[in-house]
């Protein structure tokens, strides 16, 4: 028989039947040997814990139990610090990793946040019995926790752990650290996620009917539901409290008034601690006798106010009763409280993100000042970058009047360092800017030079354009004069350095090698290794796109080991950066993929999320490049998403978002993409920002008819190319805008764009983009009638572009081969090459080139079986008036075209008739009028 504090708890699980047998399924694969991560997902009260702790119960493996807690994103390794206490409780073989989590906990040994993570992904996936690891509320979960289960996750399909995690999806606002841990754990299929939707109507009267034993009237159930929002907390909780309560928390604070006084002091107390308190520490913020305080814990255990977590540890049942008791205080009284938490914290030995945060809300902001800057500090040392972010941010919040100017532009500079490396580039431009001034202020424009740098590259990454940012870092060394002692020559090197990099970015590749050298020497001079490390990751790029690949592939792994070698972290994160996203552009694919995983892998460990981000961004345009296209497109709208922020991350997103949807025929999605990249390429006025995005509005206006603008398009990128005599960013222009020209009946046209496009390419001399000058050309010969000719260089052009893996370009290239086979009379070979054209479209779901290939393949067909050949208007039109015995020079005038079209038209009639002679053509028009 239930207890009457026990009777307003369902005793049954509603309408969770399926959601409860999938994750029975996945504990029993677990058992096996084949564990995993399930997330539980809903808002609050939707019954998260509930339906977690049936599948325990029903798993029948051993549990070890955690949770995160408000405010524990500030303390790094606090879920697992709960682990480590749930899985030593067990003992046996599971009780082995309870040290390696509290070292990643503690920061043991003054070791690396990497390292200690690496060790404790080790030990989980090490577990050889079966385990099931039940964590809730991940939604509060410091980010190196998450680290750890993310590295693990990778490898639990071969290890008999089950992690079920629950989080409020409410609570995945953009930028937090949940939503990015997620959308990569689901990205990468290293997890699955079962959402908890609220109880219809039915539902919520079968959970009436098993709380109150009695079907209930269905106007009181309409009116609880309506009251409920179908959410099983409230239900409960509203059919528990007395009268007719409208909302969650007037039932909670209803039921409250019940308790005797004692008991509502002690709640009020523990609220104010947070959703799980310490025994200890709420006896001595009470004051009350160890006797009383148990004795009031077990009444509010009774009425089910709180849950005992551990031997010392109560929890609230709920967050939300935990939030409608701590929000009835009043708010004197709650400030008093939290000072006495602080202070009783203090002398526990409590941790100084806990302490601080217990000070600022009592506004005690001297004391929670000290607290956050000593704790910030200690996560930066660990590499806790979200952590640290969170908690110079508090310190900034509470900082005292009377603070030295020195002191504020150093906390602000602090601050900004852990913004960038979580990619809050927002926040840390507007704190850059705030130390900026104050250095200036106070006088010390040496300091206020070695900022900008950094500064540069925030408003760089929000799409300032290139005047403002090269005229900032040259009033920086302006203002630096004629001085020569170290601070302001190391300062020189990083400007020159930045300078070096603003020019790459916009191909201007002589002003980047000449600031670079400048920079590197002074780097050199002055024994500025990390300087010369971030010289020398620009100057590869620079040296692969001019055409120097050796020296720069040399440069580039040489840069790369060096900083590894000297764990120069952000140096380091930045090189495969720049060396990955370059061998994208490139067309070296391979070298890309291996440069851009390593590297998202070691921003992932140390934190570099900047970097990571727009390599992750980076890693799908190559996915769109080598027709890996269902990975490209959720990586990129991942991206679009989550890593928007920045500009040259959203531009990149809807580059690759615009070139799928043109792949696929939806050119209105197309055009919604990329009229914005463009103008906000526009806005950057950069060939790497900018060009990619006019190929893909002249390669959709080439393929929705529009030949005159896909030309203007092509010529605008020719024109942005030519001013940097850039090559690798041209190259794919080249076959579109022939193709544009061809459309457009001017071979002529065509002709010379090619010539002035082989020019720049030469000059370069880029092993990757060379390929196109060979398929451009085997077009024009195809155009005029030179199918032997054309067969060779278009047989080039596809060899290469599948060597390189070019999925766009090669998979034409086999179309324009197909074409040259048909009209060359081979329609056996046209066939094959088509019907290999669309297989290789399919699999990537390239629609527009299937319905090409299909084209191609039912004309192929019919004049096989048939003998009928299947015209262009443009060529019956031809055929017609080579009927009717006009010369080319007639025709041509008569059409308004060339001689020279007419005459391509005429061989391609000859090739689809099986012709030799114009009489032959005349007899074929007669014959099919007649």
């Amino acid at each position: 028989m239930r207890s009457k504090s026990e009777a307003h708890l369902c005793p049954v699980l509603i309408g969770r039947d399926d959601l409860l047998a999938h994750a029975l399924r996945r504990s029993e694969d677990a058992a096996r040997g084949a564990g995993g991560v399930l997330l539980l997902a809903g808002e609050a009260g939707i019954g998260k814990t509930r339906l977690l702790t049936e599948i325990v119960e029903r798993a029948g493996l051993p549990v070890a139990h955690a949770a995160a807690f408000p405010r524990d994103a500030e303390v790094a390794g606090g879920l697992l610090l709960g682990l480590a206490s749930g899985v030593g409780r067990l003992g046996g073989p599971a009780a082995a990793l309870a040290g390696p989590l509290r070292q990643v906990a503690a920061g043991e040994g003054d070791r690396q946040r990497r390292l200690l993570v690496r060790d404790a992904a080790d030990a989980l996936a090490a577990v050889d019995r079966p385990l099931v690891l039940a964590l809730e509320d991940l939604h509060w979960a410091d980010e190196m926790s998450l680290d750890v289960l993310d590295r693990a996750a990778r490898r639990l399909r071969e290890v008999p752990i089950l992690v079920v995690g629950t989080y409020r999806s409410d609570e995945l606002y953009p930028r937090s650290v949940l939503r990015t841990w997620r959308s990569r754990l689901l990205a990468q299929r290293a997890g699955e996620e079962l959402r908890l939707r609220r109880l219809d109507r039915p539902s919520t009267a079968a959970m009436v009917a098993a709380i109150t034993g009695a079907m209930a009237p269905d106007v009181s159930v309409g009116a609880l539901f309506t009251r409920s929002d179908g959410i099983p907390l409230h239900v409960e909780e509203l059919l528990a409290a007395p009268g007719v309560p409208e909302t969650l928390a007037d039932a909670v604070l209803t039921r409250a008034h019940e308790l005797p006084e004692p008991a509502v002091a002690v709640a009020a107390a523990a609220s104010v601690i947070g959703r799980s308190f310490d025994v200890d520490l709420l006896t001595a913020v009470t004051g009350t006798p160890p006797d009383e305080v148990d004795t009031a814990l077990r009444e509010l255990r009774d009425r089910f106010f709180v849950t005992p977590a551990s031997e010392t540890t109560f929890d609230f049942r709920h967050a939300l009763i935990r939030d409608a008791l701590y929000a009835d205080l009043a708010p004197h009284r709650r400030r008093r409280l939290h000072a006495q938490v602080a202070d009783a914290a203090l002398a526990g030995g409590f941790g100084d993100a806990f302490v601080s945060d217990q000070y600022e809300r009592a506004q005690r902001p001297r004391p929670a000042f000290a607290h956050a800057l000593a704790a910030a500090r200690h996560a930066t040392a660990i590499s806790a970058h979200a952590e640290a972010a969170a908690l110079y941010q508090r310190a900034l919040r509470t900082i005292p009047d009377d603070l030295p100017g020195r002191d504020r532009a150093d906390l602000l500079t602090a601050l900004s360092i852990e913004l960038v490396a979580v990619d809050d580039v927002p926040a840390a431009e507007a704190m850059l800017t705030r130390a900026h001034a104050l250095w200036l202020e106070l006088g010390e424009p040496v300091a206020a030079a070695a900022l900008s740098p950094s500064l540069v590259t925030a408003r760089h990454r929000l799409g300032t354009g290139l005047g403002h940012r090269t005229a900032l870092l040259r009033a920086e060394l302006d203002r630096l004069g004629e001085r020569t002692d170290r601070p302001a020559e190391e300062a020189r090197a990083r400007i020159l350095t930045s300078l070096s990099a603003v020019y790459m970015f916009d191909r201007r590749l002589d002003e980047s090698l000449t600031y670079g050298s400048r920079a590197r020497e002074l780097a050199l001079a002055v024994g500025d290794d990390n300087s010369r490390w971030c010289v020398d990751a620009t100057i590869a790029p620079v040296l692969l796109f001019a055409g120097r690949m050796d020296e720069g592939w040399r440069l580039a792994d040489a840069t790369i080991a060096d900083t590894l070698a000297a764990g120069a972290e952000p140096e380091a994160s930045r090189a495969y950066q720049m060396v990955g996203s370059s061998a994208a552009v490139l067309v070296e694919y391979d070298a890309a993929l291996r440069y851009l995983d390593e590297g998202i892998a070691y921003a992932d460990r140390t934190e570099q999320f900047g970097d990571r981000n727009y390599m992750v961004s980076m890693r799908a345009r190559v996915q769109w490049a080598t027709g890996a296209w269902d990975e490209a497109r959720p990586n990129a709208e991942h991206a679009l998403a989550d890593f928007s922020d920045t500009v040259l991350n959203r531009i990149l997103a809807q580059q690759i978002l615009g070139f799928l949807a043109i792949g696929r025929g939806h050119w209105a999605a197309a055009a919604g993409y990329l009229e914005p990249a463009y103008a906000l390429g526009t806005e950057l006025r950069e060939v790497q920002r900018l060009s990619p995005t006019i190929w893909g509005l002249a390669e959709l206006a080439l393929h929705t008819g529009r030949h005159a603008d896909a030309v203007d398009r092509c010529q605008e990128g020719y024109a942005g190319s030519a001013e940097v005599a850039d090559a690798a960013y041209l190259a794919p222009f080249v076959v579109t805008g022939v193709r544009a020209y061809l459309a457009s009946d001017d071979a002529t046209g065509a002709r010379s764009w090619l010539d002035r496009c082989a020019a720049l390419l030469r000059l370069r001399n880029i092993p990757g983009t060379l390929p196109a000058l060979d398929h451009a050309q085997g077009l024009l010969h195809l155009h005029e009638g030179q199918t032997g000719k054309a067969r060779e260089a278009l047989d080039r052009a596809g060899a290469e572009w599948d060597r390189r893996q070019q999925f766009w370009e090669g998979t034409q290239a086999l179309l324009d081969r197909a074409r040259c086979a048909y009209r060359s009379r081979r329609p056996v070979d046209a066939a094959a090459l088509a019907s290999d054209a669309r297989g290789r479209a399919s699999a990537a779901g390239a629609s527009i080139v299937v319905r090409a290939a299909d084209e191609l393949l039912a004309e192929i067909g019919t004049r096989s079986s048939s003998g009928v050949p299947g015209l262009t208007p443009r060529e019956a039109e031809v055929a017609r008036h080579v009927a009717e015995g006009a010369t080319n020079r007639e025709i041509a005038e008569s059409l308004t075209i060339s001689p020279k079209t007419v005459a391509a038209h005429v061989e391609h009639i000859l090739a689809k008739l099986q012709a030799s002679r114009r009489t032959q053509i005349a007899s074929w028009v007669r014959s099919h009028a007649e």
